[in-house]
Order: C-alpha cells, then sequence, then structure tokens
C-alpha cells in the first residue's frame, strides 16, 4: 500500500523529535493494516479520516484520507486537538 503525504504533514513531521517520530510510524503502520479504524469526519471534512493515539502521553490526531482504488494512504496532517479540524479544512 502507497502512503503519500502533503506538504502540511510533512512539516509537521519536521518538528517532531526521533521518539515521537517513532510513535507515529508506529501508528501509520497501525493503519497500513486496517485503514479504516479511524474515525470518519462528517460536513466539511468528509472522507476525511482521524485516528487517534497516544504520543508521549498526549493525545494526537492523525487525519488522513483513504483511497480505495489504489490502496493508497494520504496524510494529510498529525497535531494535538488545538486548532486540529480548523488547520484541515484550510
Amino acid at each position: 500500500m502507497n502512503v503519500l503525504q502533503t506538504n502540511r504533514f510533512q512539516k509537521a513531521v519536521k518538528k517532531l523529535h526521533a521518539n515521537q517520530k517513532l510513535e507515529l510510524d508506529n501508528a501509520i503502520q497501525q493503519l497500513i493494516q486496517n485503514p479504516e479504524i479511524g474515525e470518519l469526519k462528517k460536513g466539511d471534512l468528509t472522507a476525511v479520516r482521524v485516528f487517534k493515539f497516544k504520543m508521549q502521553n498526549q493525545l494526537t490526531l492523525l487525519g488522513y484520507r483513504f483511497i480505495n482504488d489504489e490502496p493508497c494512504l494520504l496524510m494529510l496532517s498529525v497535531g494535538s486537538h488545538e486548532n486540529f479540524y480548523r488547520d484541515l479544512k484550510a
């Protein structure tokens, strides 16, 4: 399965420490195993799924889209809950 990244996602990952990147990689591996475990959003964020996981004992959200035609995961954004959905809409 292909895993693609948006520029916003890449910038957020660059700011993470090495141990945080490992936890993010584990979350992405879980998504590769079962891409539908994230919560499907409604309204403006239709077709966006959000997977919640712990990164250093803090709740972190991972926004992505699962494209079933190609089997592909498009990583949109990662971060804390603060302004996450507002930034994802932009």
